[in-house]
């Protein structure tokens, strides 16, 4: 390629900055993919807060150390003192968020974010993981609680949240407010799903990521759910609702398919990025997993994300 320098034409050789830009382009890809596969969903927050619960519930907060002005966003004013002193009553979830009631009629609101994780210890093995120096630099929030234990929230890309929500219905709060049902609650089902889909012309995995869908439904259960119930991803939604509105059979097996690969991922307690244990989620090329199918997984992208399904047994 030609260029000019000290006002004479040169010859500039630029196959090896190409053959870099392409390979760093593939690399942002990759890291693209990898993070999206790590962002936590239902079942890993469920999995936290089964984790939280017993160590937290009944506890008073004796201290809340903020190692930063903030992650996705800063700190709310008086963070700190408006949990310090307080008794944690509950800790439950809504959607992909954790929410801990205090006795104040305050609730401590927290999403993980990408990378967000919490590390339970006691003050003395605290003690000794500060001396040994085994502190992160990116551990940002701590929580000391009056039975001893120490909650440490730790995360890389600070893309958490931490809120503190006055006393009042949570449903009206701005988070909560368009939230859809929670699948695992008895009252979701085949019916919930065919009154949030009838008439929505949009593909159906584009709308299962909506959280006024359903609360909590992430990318990858929404391609695991579909391949289970043998949906097509590019379905129309609104074929899961029958023109009186009721639930079409696919609308039935689907609530079903989103129960099962929920609790089963709750139970298994693992972490999303080991891909072994999906049956179509990043198995592209790999054959189909369903009894007697032939097919073989296909990827595609739907609103920017990955989608992994069937396309011989998935209609």
């Amino acid at each position: 390629m030609p260029g000019f320098r000290g006002g004479r034409l040169h010859q500039i050789d630029v196959s090896g900055t190409a053959g870099r830009l392409s390979l760093d382009m593939d690399e942002r890809i990759r890291r693209r993919r990898d993070m999206m596969r790590l962002m936590p969903e239902l079942p890993e927050v469920e999995a936290v807060r089964r984790r939280l619960e017993p160590a937290m519930r009944g506890a008073r907060i004796t201290r809340v150390l903020l190692r930063r002005k903030g992650l996705r966003r800063p700190f709310p004013r008086a963070f700190a003192s408006r949990l310090e002193g307080r008794r944690i009553r509950s800790v439950d979830r809504r959607g992909k968020y954790l929410l801990i009631a205090l006795d104040s009629g305050d609730t401590l609101l927290m999403h993980l974010g990408m990378s967000g994780s919490f590390r339970i210890g006691r003050g003395a093995t605290r003690r000794k993981s500060a001396a040994a120096g085994t502190r992160t630099r990116h551990d940002h929030v701590v929580f000391t609680l009056s039975n001893g234990v120490v909650l440490t929230f730790n995360d890389p890309r600070r893309f958490g949240v931490m809120d503190v929500l006055g006393d009042g219905p949570l449903a009206s709060h701005g988070v909560f407010a368009a939230m859809g049902p929670e699948p695992l609650e008895p009252s979701f089902g085949g019916a919930a799903l065919a009154r949030a889909l009838a008439g929505k012309r949009v593909a159906l995995k584009v709308a299962l990521l909506d959280q006024r869908i359903v609360a909590g439904l992430g990318n990858i259960y929404a391609s695991e759910a579909l391949h289970r119930a043998g949906l097509s991803p590019l379905r129309r939604s609104s074929t899961l609702a029958t023109t009186a509105g009721r639930p079409a059979p696919g609308g039935v097996r689907l609530a079903v398919a989103i129960k099962a690969v929920l609790r089963e991922a709750i139970a298994r307690k693992e972490h999303p990025g080991r891909a072994g244990r999906f049956r179509v989620y990043d198995r592209e090329g790999e054959p189909c997993r369903t009894p007697g199918c032939r097919g073989t997984v296909r990827r595609i992208s739907q609103a920017g994300r990955s989608t992994f399904y069937c396309p011989a047994c998935q209609r």
